[in-house]
């Protein structure tokens, strides 16, 4: 397999692979923007040449738009191989390309957001066990960190309170959200018209800066979900899923 690194100079002509299509599209131009605002913090976006769901993307911890503690990691916001492209081995590929970046920039180690049990979008837990991450700190709502230090005496990353103990004040239906997923570009909105339309009280807030990332009241700030003030879930929804959570 051959792969590509994502820059500005290429950024314009490149598929993301999770949402391919032309730089119209909102899920598209929303995530390119994300990324040309993070590629100056040192964020890597690297991916299979061909059309489909095969990358790695990495920041270093200090930039990752998550409310994080730790100091020279890198900080796996997303790997994922799907369809066709699982079981070549290229998850191995993309992971071993990544480590091979960080030790040379002189990171300790990586991290990334994981769960016990599979969660949706988020890392196979088996799978990071498989590759000898381990993890070293999990939230009131089950979201792990998970680490691969380089060194044994490497310090370990953890969450801060805020993401650690997930809680808001506010009633109802609350998202918080960030550009990071491309998918959000679609289907905030049509989230936002189906609560209207059936009355019920949401409210979408949009993360579009770091420093109010890294202070979020979640682990997750690409998409999490928080009902009468408790987290429910990090599962991007169309309205039908909406609705049917709701029992509506």
């Amino acid at each position: 397999m051959e792969y590509i690194k994502l820059t500005k100079e290429n950024l314009i002509n490149e598929h993301i692979c999770c949402a391919i299509s032309n730089n119209n599209d909102v899920q598209v131009s929303s995530k390119k923007q994300w990324l040309e605002k993070c590629f100056d913090d040192g964020l890597v976006f690297l991916k299979s040449v061909e059309r489909g769901k095969c990358f790695i993307e990495y920041i270093p911890i200090e930039n990752a738009w998550n409310p994080l503690i730790g100091k020279d990691y890198m900080f796996i916001n997303c790997l994922w191989v799907s369809g066709s492209f699982k079981g070549h081995g290229y998850s191995n590929d993309l992971l071993n390309e990544c480590i091979k970046d960080s030790k040379k920039k002189g990171k300790i180690g990586l991290c990334i957001l994981s769960s016990a049990k599979k969660l949706p979008f988020l890392a196979d837990p088996k799978y990071l066990k498989y590759k000898g991450f381990e993890v070293a700190d999990e939230a009131d709502n089950g979201i792990q960190l998970w680490y691969l230090p380089f060194k044994k005496d490497a310090n370990k990353p953890s969450f801060k309170d805020c993401a650690k103990h997930p809680h808001i004040e506010e009633k109802g239906y609350v998202l918080y959200f960030t550009n990071q997923c491309p998918f959000n570009g679609k289907y905030i909105p049509i989230l936002e018209k189906c609560a209207k339309d059936n009355n019920i009280n949401f409210k979408a807030i949009h993360i579009s800066d770091k420093k109010t990332a890294q202070n979020a009241p979640t682990p997750i700030t690409n998409y999490a979900l928080f009902f009468d003030g408790k987290y429910i879930s990090n599962e991007q929804m169309n309205d039908k899923k909406f609705l049917k959570l709701v029992g509506k």
